[in-house]
């Protein structure tokens, strides 16, 4: 076990009825521990399929190379939250049940660390994997200077990305807020955004994870995205967690969560709920209107809507 030298890093994996790709995430991590001063923590939230049994079979299997704990279910950001506790690393990184790391990942993220000490968010590059087998790789683009830009590149203009899996964390970041347990979906949104507009960032360029793209994953649950809705916005710039020079961002940000969801409901076929959520962004900024690939599928859901009897 790496208990014996100062952490580093600790990767938590939450695992929620992912027996089947458990496994996979776990050994890509495990394959790694030697190469950093690096934990993993596997986190159980109450599943019901046989995520406990496999976990009890990797513990076996791999006696005293990880730590697992089970908790009853509370969605994502309550096991993150448990995690942050829980971490013995400086920096974690948190890994879906569903995805792996990719090769070498820890020990660049050490090396990088190191060589960038004032850090407190690393945010590497991915692949995308489809469930047909293709791959995309996915490189980190450089990041600016200002906070502002940084933020603004991530909330609105979507310059900026970042992947779960893809990024390290120092614990420091969560001093203004954690993940927020009324979301089930989103809630690693508020996080990102605080850091980026509060703590210095670097970027990794190179691949940190596998992230493997299906249909069945949280950002494609309606009921969760109905539930968070706009109150992410809220959140998002909640003072606690944004500074007051750039408070100014959220009416923007409140035109691009509309247009968000307005993209998830057109997608799910819920006609009349897509095209409320694009009035709301137009009320919360006309320019909303040049954006043209979101005023298009707009006015086909109008022109369509007139011509149902």
């Amino acid at each position: 076990m790496t208990q014996a030298r100062e952490l580093l890093l600790s990767v938590v994996i939450p695992a929620y009825n992912y027996a089947a790709t458990l496994p996979r995430a776990v050994e890509s991590v495990l394959a790694q521990l030697d190469e950093a001063a690096a934990e993993l923590i596997v986190i159980d939230d109450g599943s019901t399929d046989h995520t406990p049994q496999v976990i009890d079979s990797l513990l076996q299997s791999h006696p005293g190379r990880f730590r697992a704990l089970r908790k009853s279910n509370g969605g994502l950001a309550s096991v993150r939250n448990l995690g942050i506790d829980e971490a013995a690393g400086n920096f974690l990184v948190f890994l879906d049940a569903d995805d792996e790391l990719a090769p070498d990942a820890l020990s660049a993220l050490a090396q990088h660390i190191a060589a960038q000490p004032q850090t407190r968010m690393v945010i590497g590059g991915h692949w995308s994997v489809f469930a047909s087998g293709k791959r995309s790789l996915h490189e980190v683009k450089p990041l600016p200077v200002e906070p502002r830009k940084r933020l603004s590149g991530y909330l609105i203009g979507k310059t900026v990305a970042i992947s779960n899996g893809a990024c390290a964390m120092h614990r420091e970041v969560f001093g203004p807020g954690r993940y927020p347990e009324r979301f089930r979906n989103t809630e690693d949104i508020p996080v990102f955004a605080q850091v980026l507009a509060r703590f210095p960032c670097s970027v990794l360029n190179q691949p940190l994870a596998l992230i493997h793209r299906h249909d069945t994953s949280l950002r494609h649950n309606l009921t969760y995205a109905r539930a968070a809705g706009l109150e992410l916005v809220d959140e998002v710039f909640s003072p606690e967690r944004m500074p007051a020079d750039l408070q100014d961002l959220k009416q923007a940000f409140l035109a691009q969560r509309c247009l968000s969801l307005f993209r998830t409901f057109y997608t799910a076929g819920e006609r009349d709920t897509a095209l409320e959520f694009y009035r709301q962004a137009l009320r919360a900024d006309l320019r909303v209107l040049t954006r043209w690939s979101y005023t298009r599928k707009a006015l086909r859901l109008l022109f369509n809507k007139r011509q149902t009897p």
